[in-house]
């Protein structure tokens, strides 16, 4: 994908030049003044953006702190265009947010340059983040985003007095599946059950994680426990109808699930934990009950 870079700039010219030194490999657009570069930056999230320090209006410093507060764009990195030379103006480019700076007039071969470091460093912090985020084997979300996340919504849904529902799921008797065949048949079953996880989360702020060996849980904002229900049957069914043999399991002849369903409803004095380990002891019915079921709390 073609990096976008956003270049703010109040001269026609400048902008001009801009575009044709960066025309190979980037997608160079343009605003004129720092207003419209708030604007065109939450419009177009660049992978990175030039900015003139002096202009009418708002200042480069001011534009750059102002693009700081956007969400998302801290990491956005933001070269200054500056025809000041004195240490002082560089050190505050700095301190105003900057990633780094190009002295007016710019050689074209130090632009690209600068250009393409800081697109490279923004695109390898990317990669490190959704590491440190996901897990390596499924692709979903790991434990430690989970945790943050539950909180997260937790303060969310208690402040807009919306429910907030969880999922906790276990492949049944996977021990067994995993010493009748395999490792590399584990990760295969793991991979597919997570995607069909993953498949059921229709909206944007509901999210799925892998809680942990073949345990994975759900986080549904905004979501009554009769609902959640019906998503977590949806969810049974499908991992049943994926057919995976299973020829060790008592509880059917194909790889199936466990799931535990609770809601928080008005909160009260409760806390995350508190919806987690109800949904754990619905997960452990479900069990204890015949396995390959949902199980709810009330």
């Amino acid at each position: 994908m073609t990096p976008t870079i956003l270049t703010v700039d109040d001269s026609p010219a400048n902008l001009a030049a801009i575009a044709a030194i960066l025309a190979d490999g980037y997608d160079v657009r343009v605003a004129t003044s720092g207003e419209q570069a708030l604007e065109l930056a939450d419009q177009l999230r660049p992978d990175l953006i030039l900015l003139d320090v002096m202009m009418p209006g708002l200042d480069g410093y001011e534009t750059c702190q102002r693009l700081k507060q956007l969400e998302g764009f801290e990491d956005v990195p933001i070269i200054f265009l500056t025809a000041l030379s004195q240490p002082e103006d560089e050190i505050r480019c700095f301190e105003m947010g900057g990633s780094d700076f190009v002295s007016k007039p710019f050689n074209p071969t130090v632009l690209r340059a600068r250009v393409k470091t800081h697109v490279q460093l923004r695109q390898y912090l990317s990669t490190f983040k959704t590491l440190a985020i996901r897990d390596g084997l499924t692709g979903l979300f790991n434990r430690k985003y989970f945790d943050d996340r539950l909180d997260k919504e937790w303060r969310a849904c208690k402040r807009e007095h919306e429910p907030l529902s969880l999922l906790l799921m276990d492949v049944d008797h996977f021990k067994l599946f995993n010493d009748t065949y395999g490792h590399q048949a584990s990760d295969v079953c793991l991979v597919a059950v997570g995607d069909i996880i993953r498949s059921k989360m229709r909206r944007g702020r509901d999210m799925a994680a892998r809680y942990g060996g073949e345990e994975f849980v759900c986080v549904l904002p905004n979501t009554r426990i009769e609902d959640a229900c019906q998503i977590a049957e949806r969810i049974r069914e499908s991992i049943q109808a994926l057919g995976i043999e299973h020829g060790a399991s008592s509880t059917a002849r194909v790889v199936t699930a466990s799931i535990g369903v609770a809601c928080a409803v008005g909160f009260e004095d409760a806390a995350p934990a508190d919806l987690l380990k109800l949904a754990d002891d619905c997960l452990y019915q479900a069990k204890k009950t015949g396995r390959n079921r949902v199980c709810r709390a009330g």
